[in-house]
């Protein structure tokens, strides 16, 4: 197969991508267009990044968004970072946020980090992926070199941000270290001497700074590209682990499946276009049948449900996992097969949810508890000091679609 055009690499790269302006947009086509010209000229491929940082164990579908505009370069040939932002961890993007971030200890953010990698080659061709971690060259940075960096910019270029803008507006806090964040974002497109870099929409300012630094440095400024925010299960506020409305790309598949179902009608665009495999024809289509009420909205999710599992779990799971949903929720059977947990004596409700893996963290299981979500035998637990005693077989439900099948240990 012949390598696209210079043109249908443009019109492949660029597809999604959103910044609020057109000329911004028409600047960045052109930008790459160049590079792409001087980078088959001189045989070599463009240097390509997005960075994520490890706020939590996991990365959601959400993460998957620029993962895959990576993976589009990757399959044209040019050379793909991934980065670990073990380092702007520490600080925490306030990018999105309307108040500061909590910062995390270089442990939480060590622990976050171990299986990033291991999860991001779901979508990223390991073999053409070089992994990188910000710490290697943000941690070496003098005090003279942040005073350096951050001579760029100006106290006001921050503050006509929409997010401190509005908490400058309503007299909250913003912290000092918050601004230092979109510096040592700008410095790691310098220490990649990076021609790419993706992100979100709401990692523009970050981006720009990044071609600024570069320019400080000598080097020519980055093309950005930036993708819309997908938005979580709840179809409102954008996917994240503090909100409790992401799907993660580890998860069982029947959890991605169950997850995808729940999501409002209206989020049902957003997700189509950010993280299925559909053209927009097919897109169209399938929602222009929605709405002339040829097909139903949860047929339509079903669709898009059976797409996601099979996207990181395989065909097969993705059929498993339909059949699933539509055992346990639809005919409200219990599921074929659930994992044992043996009991040798009364135990915790919290203790036997967090030790079978059914949630993350004690806080979690007892937040479920307390949430109403939990059930044993089909009745609401609701008190976290419920404890379970080894009589028989008890089947414990977390939440729609986690089963747990309790027996006695002999």
């Amino acid at each position: 197969m012949n390598k696209p055009t210079i043109d249908e690499q443009v019109a492949i790269l660029m597809r999604g991508a959103e910044y609020g302006d057109e000329q911004i947009k028409e600047h960045m086509r052109e930008e790459l267009r160049e590079r792409l010209i001087e980078a088959e000229k001189a045989g070599r491929p463009l240097r390509v990044y997005v960075g994520f940082d490890p706020t939590a164990t996991y990365l959601t579908i959400g993460h998957t968004v620029p993962m895959r505009k990576l993976r589009q370069f990757q399959d044209l040939g040019h050379h793909v970072i991934f980065l670990i932002g073990t380092f702007t961890g520490l600080i925490g993007d306030p990018s999105d946020k309307t108040n500061a971030r909590a910062q995390q200890t270089p442990e939480q953010v060590a622990e976050n980090a171990r299986t990033y990698t291991q999860q991001a080659f779901r979508i990223l061709d390991p073999e053409k992926t070089e992994v990188r971690d910000n710490a290697e060259w943000l941690s070496k940075l003098t005090f003279a070199d942040v005073i350096k960096l951050a001579s760029h910019f100006t106290v006001q270029q921050f503050l006509a941000r929409e997010n401190f803008s509005l908490r400058h507006e309503k007299g909250d806090a913003i912290w000092l270290h918050e601004f230092f964040y979109a510096l040592m974002q700008g410095y790691d497109a310098v220490a990649l001497e990076a021609d790419v870099q993706g992100g979100g929409t709401d990692q523009l300012f970050n981006l720009l700074a990044g071609r600024k630094l570069q320019e400080s440095f000598g080097q020519r400024p980055q093309v950005c590209i930036t993708l819309p925010i997908l938005v979580g299960t709840d179809g409102h506020t954008r996917m994240g682990k503090s909100k409790g409305n992401y799907v993660g790309i580890d998860e069982a598949p029947e959890i991605k499946y169950g997850k995808t179902m729940s999501i409002p009608d209206s989020a049902m665009r957003n997700w189509f276009e950010l993280v299925t495999r559909w053209t927009p024809e097919q897109i169209d289509a399938l929602l222009e049948a929605v709405e002339r009420g040829e097909l139903h909205p949860m047929e339509a999710k079903k669709k898009l449900a059976w797409e996601i599992a099979s996207i990181f779990d395989g065909d097969e799971a993705a059929g498993k996992a339909a059949a699933h949903f539509e055992r346990v929720h639809q005919k409200r059977q219990l599921p074929k097969e659930m994992p044992s947990c043996a009991l040798t004596g009364p135990t915790n409700v919290v203790d036997v949810i967090h030790s079978a893996g059914l949630t993350r963290s004690k806080s979690e299981a007892r937040r479920l508890v307390q949430q109403g979500a939990v059930k044993l035998d089909g009745e609401r637990v609701t008190a976290i000091e419920t404890e379970i005693k080894p009589q028989g077989e008890k089947i414990l439900q977390v939440g729609k679609r986690r089963f747990l099948r309790l027996i006695q240990k002999s």
